[in-house]
């Protein structure tokens, strides 16, 4: 209902904007020079007084409805849900949502029938609600926005604060939704700390979680929490991966700013950039049928033992992967180079690879920094082609050529599937997604100081 409805809307802020303006025109005799604003302006006040009130209902709505249904669903069939777990009572929520939507539930009884009728009812109630508040709202803010158009009204002011406001809004909700994920990950890590000392977590050489028992019927064995070797299998393969992406993407860069003619560039960048645009399970399936058996293969003709599943496998097709964000961020940069330091270097009889080498890459190194950790966070963050390449063994090595995982790897098996969130076992995906921020973060911050030194040097 939600896309309908903003659709609706935004005809409505359309057609609002053809209506100002003709009433400005109509205002004014068709002399513009006596509007304060010219009539576009007027059309954009109509269109944002009507349309915005009716929008801000419709997010706010969608916000806090769901919540409120579920109490109310909740309050309602109290008794019969009274010794029910938090998971449970979960569980019988998306059920009844299923069913009342026409999809398939986990359970499906008579029970849950009655309460997804319940809720279909009390759903089209709140639905008819939103659109009769959308709708007054929305009358109100086009009389009154009617009424204030005339020659001397300030439309571009209005207009112009309205703009600043919503742009104050959205750096404002980037700010906070960053705020919002590291502090869930704070929150929920400091619980995994209540079950694991933070030092057997961070230091600790083995990591088993899954010996962990689920449930309190389930016999498990010792679960080891130990960071290492997640942190190993993801410097290894990210490392494997960089030492592929970014000679590639620094030498493709170099040639296709500084040597390849403009016909050659017309094609060769945007073809080196669809390889970004692959899924990365494609680039998981070939690494899987195709660069893990070729090594395998390779490594058994040499008498070396090739695990099926390798770092070394995963590493040359995540390098292959991001190879586009090193090349077209270099490139960018290397074009931004002002002619004017190549023509000096060409002046005092440089060559033009000498140019290139010292004066056109060190003005440039700044951004080629930032492209490298971009794209060492890229690799970092992967997941798909090392579950299909290096597999989900947690091992301490830093062999390239036997099978590893990484921080990501486990977060996402640790989440999959239903979970509670009351156990060591889960709640430690959230102590990784910590750890691994702070790594980020502090990779960044390295390269940022790198930028910032180079970039006064060649300012």
């Amino acid at each position: 209902m939600f896309l309908p409805l903003f659709g609706l809307v935004l005809a409505i802020a359309l057609a609002c904007v053809l209506l100002g303006r003709n009433r400005a025109v109509t205002l004014s005799g068709a002399n513009f020079a006596a509007l304060h604003s010219l009539p576009g302006y007027h059309g954009w006040w109509l269109a944002l007084m009507t349309a915005g009130p009716a929008l801000a209902v419709l997010a706010l709505w969608s916000m806090i409805s769901p919540n409120v249904l579920r109490s109310l669903m909740l309050s309602q069939f109290a008794s019969q849900v009274a010794e029910f777990s938090p998971a449970q009572i979960d569980g019988f929520w998306r059920d009844i949502q299923a069913i009342a939507g026409g999809g398939s539930a986990g359970v499906r009884d008579a029970f849950r029938e009655e309460a997804a009728s319940a809720f279909q009812s009390l759903n089209r109630l709140s639905t008819l609600a939103m659109v009769a508040v959308m709708a007054v709202v929305a009358v109100a803010g086009f009389r009154y926005a009617w009424n204030a158009i005339a020659v001397p009204f300030r439309a571009r002011h209005k207009v112009e604060a309205a703009v600043k406001v919503f742009l104050a809004l959205s750096a404002t909700l980037a700010i906070l939704t960053t705020v919002g994920i590291v502090m869930s990950l704070i929150v929920e890590s400091m619980r995994f700390f209540t079950f694991v000392n933070p030092i057997d977590f961070l230091f600790g050489l083995t990591w088993t979680p899954q010996q962990m028992a689920f449930r309190a019927d389930q016999v498990g064995g010792t679960a080891a929490f130990g960071f290492i070797p997640l942190l190993t299998g993801t410097l290894l393969i990210t490392f494997i991966a960089m030492m592929v992406a970014a000679p590639l993407g620094i030498l493709a860069a170099i040639y296709l700013s500084d040597y390849a003619s403009p016909k050659v560039r017309a094609v060769g960048k945007p073809v080196l950039e669809i390889l970004a645009g692959i899924p990365t399970v494609v680039y998981g399936f070939f690494a899987a049928l195709t660069v893990a058996p070729f090594i395998r293969n390779m490594g058994t003709a040499l008498g070396l033992d090739v695990s099926s599943e390798s770092a070394l496998a995963a590493g040359i097709v995540m390098g292959i992967m991001i190879v586009p964000f090193v090349s077209s961020l270099s490139d960018d940069v290397i074009n931004a180079v002002p002619q004017s330091l190549r023509d000096g270097s060409a002046g005092l009889g440089a060559t033009k690879s000498e140019t290139i080498r010292r004066v056109v890459l060190p003005a440039a190194l700044p951004g080629i920094v930032s492209a490298l950790v971009l794209a060492v966070s890229r690799a970092m963050g992967e997941t798909m082609i090392v579950v299909m390449a290096a597999g989900l063994a947690a091992n301490l090595t830093l062999n390239p050529l036997e099978a590893v995982t990484t921080v990501t790897v486990q977060i996402s098996s640790l989440l999959t599937g239903d979970q509670e969130f009351d156990s060591p076992k889960t709640l430690s995906a959230f102590g990784l997604g910590l750890a691994l921020f702070f790594i980020t973060l502090t990779l960044n911050l390295i390269a940022l100081r790198v930028v910032n030194k180079y970039r006064e040097q060649y300012d």
